[in-house]
């Protein structure tokens, strides 16, 4: 077997593996997304009629999605959500990525495997936690209570402010993986040679860590954004019900509603909102490495 037919059979299982798990249900719900929701068993209709094998394809859900400002508030209320919590987690990602870089050695996978310890526990235990921490009877009030530091207890839960604190502490190690992962690669001798030409140390973070970073910046900023546009249970569970956003959305339309094309409908559009960020960070990576 020749070299390229080797590489072709190593490429060939990653491709099976986005064809099987990405494209194939991808295409599914893209199907639903052109029907026309009924009552029934599946509760839409078929795409290809087999007594005439004609092909019904109906874009109302669209439409929908495009006139109904329900769905736009929400696609924006998502965006915000996940773009200020991924700032969030690199404000606090890096700092502690780059602490543990700089840590000695024999320290560091013991600080690693705390950041990861958290993924021990069940998500969903993980937020409804946060709930007796928030809540208005919850250890954070009654500690602030105790002191004397507030009078009342304060509006913690069933707010936007309960969704940035789920939402950042439920992906921060999604951001301080890939940032430690690059700043471990990163040589000394780099900033030790800004050094000696007189670059002062923040300087020579400016001018060299930082930039040399940007790729592990860039992962975490995805790794953080994606899941976080779409996320459900947090919004839910430390939102409140008047919380909107199109997780929520998504699951009022299959569940709720019983929508099954409008519900898939939103999904492909999300799908589309999400590449938007991946293409301009890929170009971004592309421009710094050439």
């Amino acid at each position: 077997m020749s070299a390229a037919m080797r590489r072709r059979a190593v490429l060939a299982l990653p491709y099976a593996w986005l064809t099987l798990f990405f494209l194939v249900p991808f295409m599914i719900v893209l199907k639903i997304s052109l029907a026309e929701s009924v009552i029934g068993i599946p509760p839409y209709t078929a795409l290809l009629a087999t007594d005439g094998w004609q092909l019904h394809v109906s874009g109302e859900s669209y439409r929908r999605l495009a006139s109904d400002d329900l769905y736009a508030l929400a696609y924006l209320n998502a965006i915000k959500f996940a773009g200020v919590s991924t700032v969030f987690c690199l404000l606090l990602g890096y700092p502690l990525a780059y602490g543990i870089v700089r840590a000695p050695r024999r320290w560091r996978s013991l600080l690693l495997l705390l950041v990861i310890l958290p993924f021990w526990t069940s998500f969903l235990i993980r937020v409804y936690a946060w709930i007796g921490l928030l809540s208005g009877n919850g250890v954070i009030n009654n500690t602030l209570l105790a002191l004397g530091l507030v009078h009342q207890p304060l509006t913690l839960l069933n707010n936007a402010f309960a969704i940035y604190v789920g939402i950042v502490y439920s992906y921060l190690p999604f951001m301080v993986l890939p940032l430690y992962a690059q700043l471990e690669k990163l040589d000394p001798a780099l900033l030790e040679a800004a050094a000696d030409l007189g670059c002062r140390p923040w300087r020579a973070f400016c001018r060299v860590t930082l930039p040399l970073s940007l790729p592990g910046i860039a992962a975490g900023a995805l790794l953080v954004f994606i899941p976080a546009v779409g996320e459900f249970v947090i919004p839910d569970l430390l939102g409140g019900p008047n919380t909107l956003m199109i997780g929520k959305v998504l699951w009022d339309e299959f569940f709720a509603n019983h929508d099954w094309p409008m519900a898939a409908s939103v999904a492909v559009a999300m799908l589309a909102v999400l590449i938007l960020p991946m293409g301009f960070i890929r170009r971004l990576l592309q421009g710094e490495t050439a």
